[in-house]
């Protein structure tokens, strides 16, 4: 009998692993340098011409690439050339046709880029460059069910010709590229082509010219945009640019396999690092290093601090690290975070639910690591986004808008009252910074510092901003003829109006909040409750008041940040950005004087006058500019937020080795208590088995 029991136990323990019996992922990868990272929704659109969301670019910009890229260290952030040889040849003409200087603003009707590719570059394996592959029948259709039942794979070079087709497809109506509305603005025949070809087959636009876009010969094509606009170099870097073979327009537009979702839109075909190897978004996705993928190499140089971060122990080395990208979906938080502090994920966001555990403030109010995510060796990096959010004041508005004296120093009042510094503090989790104006950090014409303080809203304390006090907020009040809150026309309180598309459970303190912040004032705060839809029907007929909204920046440049208060870009007349209706016209001589302006001191000057009439005029209270908190493991290297580089996978490394090892001490197997209730279940049987064995005996008699 016990040496029954001794082989059971010994079986057990024989059989057992005794390290990571919680390893979600094979033996064979332990020592790979694999990333682990998820996603928690499924990517709708993989076709750089019509994707444009962050959890879509987080693929693509990996797969495709555009001519430009930004550069992975240096701030504030600068282009440099990526399958181009050098940056853009940019010359400007009149109207005649004559070649002229570009500082000539007045007189430039076209600008003219000629970009010039590197030779060699080659496209990942792909059945779209099988000829074959392109003429299947309906049989050979049936036979295959995704991309990798293709046996045959080819590629090509990459060509001038693949660039200029991308281009013709943002313009054709049935890709319906979300940029198609501006670009038809800037790039010459951009709309015409764009009516031209609109009955016709996506594949036939090849062979159809774009007068404004032309292949000069294998490896140069040419863009021509109307009048100046600088920031149009910015674009080249987007994925929007990036080159599409006509190989692989004719491939998926076969029909019958976009029924088996092999489209452009599930399986995207680039030159880039990566590509994607398996598309399972119930499951799974997975990134491949491209065995076409040309020379490229880290950087050699950053900006200041860089070589002390460790982030230029790499200077010079061939990219990418990484061989592989495993994307798992993970639709909860906790789950997630519990793996990632396994070692199972190499990084991750913080969710409210696992702030504290994660982060703690210090008597400065700066956020660090807590205790147990230093000992683990976790890394916490910080960033402030190119956003920003504020609450608007509709200039058209009786009460709030309007340029005169009274109304300019209620909107200075309730930027003053509205302390976000709080808000930040309790609905944030601190992850916010408090704006002096309209341009987040990092973007050229900020400025830090007392000479970029806001001095309406702010004073300058002990080398630090201070919001002015509630006095002076009552003081402005008061001269703006609202004495204690108090509105003269009727002799009580002075009611202002909210919109809020939070309407839930979840929006109520937030909502609570902002009644408090006017309370402050003596002021009645009413909000109006409003579903999407409503709200921005309201926006556009200019019937709120006050409203929350935000923008984020599609290239760094401070035409993209200046041009939501614009005067001709008004929501209600002109159905633009510029959402509260702000029309300064020396703020739109400047605007205009400045967007067409390259960076210069100059520049630079007229950013800081157009900063000081916002400042003063306050047609928004700046809310914040939200900060990412992100968690690195030990292993994994070269680290550096570029909030506006989507590409950056490339220069990431992975320590394998000691991933491994620190995987392995923290999830030891623990068996003891397996071992109490195997043995405590013995003695509980032993009683058992011997009563058995009494009442055999009696049967036996």
């Amino acid at each position: 009998m016990h040496n029954f029991f001794l082989a059971i136990f010994t079986l057990f323990l024989t059989g057992c692993d005794v390290s990571q019996l919680n390893n979600p992922y094979s033996e064979t990868e332990g020592n790979l340098p694999i990333l682990y990272s998820s996603f928690s929704e499924r990517p709708k659109h993989l076709d750089p011409a019509i994707s444009y969301s962050a959890n879509e670019n987080v693929f693509i910009g990996q797969i495709y690439e555009p001519p430009f890229q930004y550069h992975y260290l240096k701030r504030p952030y600068q282009l440099e050339p990526l399958t181009a040889v050098k940056m853009p040849v940019i010359e400007y003409f009149n109207l005649q046709g004559d070649k002229i200087d570009g500082r000539a603003v007045n007189e430039i009707a076209y600008t003219d880029y000629t970009i010039e590719i590197k030779p060699g570059i080659q496209y990942q394996p792909h059945p779209a460059f099988v000829e074959a592959n392109r003429q299947l029948s309906a049989e050979q259709i049936e036979a295959v069910s995704t991309l990798s039942d293709f046996n045959q794979l080819g590629t090509r070079e990459l060509i001038a010709e693949d660039y200029v087709l991308q281009i013709k497809r943002l313009a054709h109506p049935k890709i319906q590229s979300p940029i198609a509305g501006v670009m038809k603005n800037y790039i010459e025949g951009f709309n015409s082509f764009s009516k031209q070809v609109a009955r016709m087959k996506r594949t036939a636009i090849k062979s159809i010219s774009l007068s404004g876009v032309k292949v000069l010969d294998r490896y140069r094509y040419k863009i021509r945009i109307k009048g100046k606009y600088p920031q149009f170099k910015y674009w080249l870097a987007m994925p929007f640019f990036a080159p599409m073979p006509w190989e692989a327009d004719e491939f998926y537009q076969q029909q019958g396999l976009s029924d088996k979702n092999i489209t452009l839109d599930w399986f995207p075909v680039g030159t880039g690092p990566y590509y994607l190897a398996e598309n399972n978004p119930n499951q799974r996705m997975i990134l491949l290093k491209n065995p076409n993928y040309h020379k490229d190499y880290y950087p050699l140089e950053g900006e200041a601090g860089d070589k002390e971060k460790g982030l230029l122990k790499d200077a010079g080395q061939v990219i990418p690290f990484i061989d592989k990208v495993v994307y798992i979906l993970e639709k909860e938080n906790i789950p997630y975070w519990n793996k990632f502090l396994q070692g199972y994920f190499d990084a991750s966001g913080i969710s409210s639910n696992s702030f504290d555990q994660a982060i703690q403030f210090t008597g400065t109010g700066s956020a660090q690591l807590t205790e147990a995510m230093k000992r683990q060796g976790i890394q916490l990096q910080m960033a402030v986004t190119p956003t920003i959010y504020y609450m608007g004041f509709n200039m058209l508005d009786t009460a709030v808008g309007g340029n005169s004296e009274r109304a300019r120093k209620l909107r200075q009042a309730i930027s003053i009252a509205l302390d976000y510094e709080e808000y930040i503090a309790i609905f944030m989790n601190g992850r916010g910074v408090a704006p002096q104006g309209i341009l987040p950090p990092g973007m050229y014409g900020y400025q830090n510092g007392k000479d970029g303080m806001n001095p309406y809203v702010y004073d300058w304390v002990k080398e630090k901003y201070q919001r002015k006090s509630i006095k002076r907020a009552e003081q402005l009040l008061a001269e703006a003829g609202y004495a204690n809150g108090v509105d003269p026309a009727t002799g009580e309180a002075l009611v202002l109006y909210f919109d809020s598309t939070s309407v839930g459970a979840d929006g109520r303190p937030q909502m609570n909040w902002y009644r408090k912040q006017f309370t402050k004032l003596g002021i009645k705060l009413i909000v109006r409750p409003t579903d999407y839809n409503r709200f921005q029907d309201k926006m556009r007929n200019g019937s709120v008041q006050m409203f929350l909204m935000g923008w984020n920046a599609d290239y760094p440049d401070p035409e993209n940040f200046f041009f939501l208060l614009y005067g001709p870009n008004g929501k209600v007349k002109y159905g633009g950005e510029n959402a509260v209706n702000y029309n300064n016209a020396e703020f739109n001589r400047l605007f205009e004087q400045m967007r067409n302006m390259d960076d210069s001191p100059q520049r630079f000057h007229i950013i800081q006058q157009m900063q000081e009439i916002i400042r003063k005029d306050a047609p928004w209270a700046f809310a914040f500019h939200p900060k990412s908190f992100s968690l690195y493991h030990s292993w994994y290297h070269n680290l550096k937020p570029n909030l506006m580089a989507n590409n950056t996978l490339k220069y990431k490394r992975i320590d394998a080795k000691e991933r491994a090892e620190k995987r392995e001490a923290w999830n030891q197997a623990v068996f003891w208590p397996l071992i109490l209730v195997f043995f405590l279940f013995v003695l509980l049987l032993i009683p058992a088995i011997t009563a058995f064995k009494g009442r055999a005996k009696q049967v036996i008699r």
